[in-house]
């Protein structure tokens, strides 16, 4: 699939492009290969190897979409499987620290190709929740990379195999003109993030089976609350039976009877006396008091 037309090479995004694609077809690699369709630069092609055995993926190769932004390289691209590999779902983009998924963790001095060696040095991790992974049994995987040399693209028009064969072609041919070449590796601030983020979505997946307990256990109290005998069937248990000695009330001490005052005794006894004798004090101390305001007045 060579790229046709004409492009503005001045463009960055564009320079950047053609450079990655260039690099790729000039330098092959036997594990993996990716190109640009035709009529579109931003839309990618990819064909990449399992892992080596004892890999449930090995021997398999996979078939998958790159789908570039405009403003690639400043934001990642997107990937998605078209080939069923027991790892990720078919065409649905998946979960990296190399996808549009973590923007955060992406630098632009990655590229496709270092997308391509994280994806299959990723391969083998546990999916742990990841958007766009799935769990497989080994068995299933090692069938599905059986069948996966056979699987063709309708755009490419070749099967998975043929594709790889013609890479692993260009590499003997180059190697025997320049010698061996040195295949690149993730980088590690590449292995962080993606450690990290399964870690992440791993204690999220865990979160979710704990809950899942969680709701087992209420489940089995409730049935066997159901299961318990009802009060005709057995004595109820009181609730002092089952509360902690701790949190039982003492038992109150005897307290000595003070007898009461002679005051006390007649509040006691005729309230509405005591009050009447008091009005009757108050009274008695005005008219006192007027009395002695009169006697002084005459003498004057």
């Amino acid at each position: 699939m060579s790229t046709r037309g004409q492009f503005n090479t001045k463009n960055p995004t564009i320079k950047r492009i053609l450079k990655e694609a260039s690099e790729l077809s000039i330098s092959p690699s036997p594990d993996y290969h990716a190109e640009p369709l035709e009529d579109n630069i931003f839309e990618w092609h990819f064909t990449i190897k399992g892992p080596e055995s004892p890999s449930a993926y090995a021997g398999g190769i996979y078939h998958g979409r790159i789908i570039l932004p405009p403003q690639y390289p400043l934001r990642p691209p997107n990937f998605r499987f078209l080939t069923p590999t027991g790892r990720f779902e078919v065409n649905r983009e998946i979960c990296l620290s190399i996808s549009g998924h973590h923007e955060e963790t992406w630098q632009p001095a990655w590229g496709v190709r270092t997308a391509l060696v994280a994806i299959r040095s990723f391969m083998d991790t546990d999916a742990k929740g990841q958007l766009g992974g799935i769990e497989c049994s080994k068995d299933a995987r090692e069938r599905m990379a059986r069948d996966s040399g056979k699987w063709m693209c309708a755009g490419c028009g070749k099967s998975n195999a043929e594709i790889m064969k013609e890479r692993e072609q260009a590499v003997k041919e180059i190697e025997e003109k320049e010698g061996g070449r040195k295949e690149e590796e993730v980088p590690e601030e590449l292995r962080l993030a993606y450690r990290d983020e399964l870690g992440q979505e791993g204690e999220a997946e865990a979160g979710k089976v704990d809950k899942g307990k969680g709701r087992a256990i209420e489940s089995e109290v409730q049935q066997d609350a159901s299961s318990r005998p009802t009060a005709s069937a057995a004595p109820a248990i009181s609730a002092r039976a089952v509360t902690p000695a701790a949190s039982v009330a003492p038992t109150p001490r005897p307290t000595r009877t003070v007898p009461a005052t002679p005051l006390q005794q007649i509040v006691q006894q005729s309230p509405d006396r005591s009050l009447a004798w008091i009005d009757t004090c108050i009274w008695g101390v005005i008219a006192m008091l007027l009395f002695m305001v009169i006697k002084k007045l005459d003498i004057l």
